[in-house]
């Protein structure tokens, strides 16, 4: 970020002598003389400078359909409750699906990781910032995501457990930074801090629960879903009474707030996974998911400024939407009525094909992912 805007000077103390130096005519030439390109240092990293953790909406995206997809396939589901369609796909799709979002979120870390390394007074502006400190929870989930949903390990394989210490410390750590200053740095901080992007923290700890509940670690499964139940309550509360200056997020961000929804989606199926079926507990949270994505779709003029032009922000319809498919497929499975199997079906279609839709989006207009006027980018450019 310093390369870049020292960069943006027009003169440097070379260019003031020299103005200096001649007469009045000197002076204006040299004050009114285009300005110098810029250093190439700057101009070749100027992607890794508009690049954040936002990005990795696609992970999430991507890695919550390998999960949707597993589940659908899954041979212990109730065939009953599932189309003959969804059995009949060929496994090497799902293959196929699984290794799409694994190297796409490989090339989102890499990308990532070199910013660290480049642009670190950036990384560090967005560590504290209110909207860009949640996605930094984004690729962990999404880790989580891939090591439930892969072919390749099972739940009680000591690798896997590896892997779910190796992706759940992070988000450990994260929790203390995080919900540290939630409840330390005073009586207003969360209500000013606070915005639909803060879900990502509890879903990361909700998610760490329900995989640490698949692989029979029910202990430490419990453990986490405490901490992200008791911490949406107050954010739930918090982001419900709207106080004055809590209204923060970018117009071009208002697809974050599908996460109203994700969050007890995600927690109906955590506590499934821990209790070992989807108890009346799990409905309670499948219906406030279900009233809470239907309070949303019934007001699209709320998105209409952000539906303007496309950008990496309409990623965040897709995850939530996988999410509420995932607790409908639990509650299709558990009732294994007609209503709730077409329910099923109607999220899981409506899932797939907005991810489809974003896929199609991001392969023709591709440079509108790092557009030069991003709000994300823009608030968490370090001060000078």
């Amino acid at each position: 970020m310093e390369t870049s805007s020292d960069s943006l000077k027009p003169l440097g103390p070379k260019g003031a002598g020299l103005a200096e130096a001649g007469d009045g005519g000197t002076m204006l030439k040299a004050s009114t003389a285009p300005n110098k390109p810029p250093r190439p240092v700057a101009s070749r990293f100027a992607m890794l400078t508009r690049f954040h953790a936002g990005y990795f909406r696609i992970s999430l995206a991507l890695s919550g359909q390998a999960l949707l997809w597993r589940t659908l396939s899954d041979r212990s589901t109730d065939p009953s409750a599932l189309h003959p369609l969804v059995q009949s796909l060929p496994s090497a799709a799902f293959v196929l699906l699984w290794s799409l979002a694994l190297l796409t979120l490989f090339a989102l870390c890499v990308l990532y990781v070199a910013r660290c390394v480049v642009r670190l007074p950036a990384v560090r502006a967005e560590f504290r910032h209110h909207v860009g400190m949640n996605y930094l929870f984004a690729p962990w989930i999404s880790w989580l995501l891939l090591l439930q949903a892969t072919p390749f390990l099972r739940p009680d394989a000591p690798s896997y457990h590896m892997l779910w210490w190796a992706f759940s410390l992070p988000i450990l750590v994260l929790d203390v930074k995080v919900y540290g200053q939630w409840f330390t740095r005073g009586r207003k901080f969360l209500s000013m801090v606070a915005n639909p992007a803060s879900h990502m923290t509890v879903i990361a700890n909700l998610m760490t629960a329900r995989a640490a509940a698949k692989m029979g670690w029910h202990e430490g499964a419990v453990a986490m879903f405490a901490v992200g139940a008791a911490h949406y309550l107050v954010l739930f509360v918090t982001l419900y009474q709207r106080f004055l200056g809590s209204d923060s997020l970018p117009a071009m961000l208002r697809p974050v707030f599908f996460l109203f929804f994700a969050a007890p989606s995600m927690a109906s199926l955590a506590w499934c996974s821990i209790s070992m079926s989807f108890d009346t507990g799990c409905k309670m949270l499948f219906f406030l998911s279900m009233f809470l994505f239907a309070s949303l779709v019934s007001r699209p003029t709320l998105f209409k400024r952000a539906m303007r032009r496309f950008s990496v922000a309409w990623w965040a319809y897709s995850f939530p939407l996988t999410l509420l498919a995932l607790a409908s497929a639990e509650y299709a499975q558990e009732v294994r009525e007609p209503a709730a199997s077409v329910l099923m079906l109607a999220l899981a279609v409506l899932s797939v094909l907005v991810t489809l839709a974003l896929m199609v989006f991001t392969a023709l207009r591709p440079n509108d992912l790092l557009p030069h006027d991003d709000p994300f980018f823009a608030a968490t450019l370090p001060a000078r």
